[in-house]
């Protein structure tokens, strides 16, 4: 799988390698084969993926998974239409600076609990410093769902990337809060 890949040095600032994961989406065989994989690596049925490059990957899955049943966007700032309360910030580091996503609760509560708990897969496209899905899992775990009465909390059960970058250690960061599962490690 890592030979499909691009790369571009000094992108979108000196001294960062960008990883251009769009091949995967050129080659029907290689697409296929990836979105595979990654629902081998997902156990839950519900996927948490930011923008915009894991939607690419987390959609599909509803279409071909046995286990996969919601997936929840994670969007930049004006992206999600919300009712009060419903919209919850996340502020993130990542290797470039800090900045801020957003999940809505409503969508969380759409999927499927096990339990007490909506346990998440959370899916997305590079794993470089950690910064960004700690921050998501951070968040997720610290919110409370009401659901017909009923109370949940959201347990992270496990974090799958298409690409790490292993040299930046975000695997290690990650491992703290829940198993890392990459498909392409770098």
């Amino acid at each position: 799988m890592k030979e499909v890949l691009k790369f571009y040095k000094d992108f979108p600032k000196e001294g960062i390698n960008f990883i251009d994961i769009i091949p995967y989406l050129q080659n029907k065989g290689v697409f296929k084969e990836l979105v595979a994989r990654i629902d081998e690596s997902c156990t839950t049925p519900n996927i948490v993926t930011p923008e915009a490059r894991g939607f690419l990957f987390a959609a599909p899955l509803l279409a071909v998974s046995r286990g996969v049943e919601n997936i929840v966007p994670v969007r930049k700032s004006g992206k999600l239409p919300f009712k009060e309360g419903d919209l919850h910030e996340v502020l993130i580091e990542k290797e470039y600076g800090c900045d801020k996503l957003y999940y809505r609760l409503s969508d969380i509560a759409a999927g499927k609990p096990s339990g007490d708990v909506f346990e998440v897969t959370i899916l997305d496209d590079v794993l470089a410093t950690g910064g960004t899905a700690e921050g998501l899992a951070q968040s997720l775990e610290s919110m409370k769902i009401e659901v017909e009465g009923k109370s949940y909390g959201i347990k992270v059960r496990e974090f799958v990337f298409i690409v790490e970058l292993a040299e930046l250690g975000g695997a290690a960061r990650l491992e703290k809060i829940a198993p890392v599962r990459s498909i392409s490690v770098i």
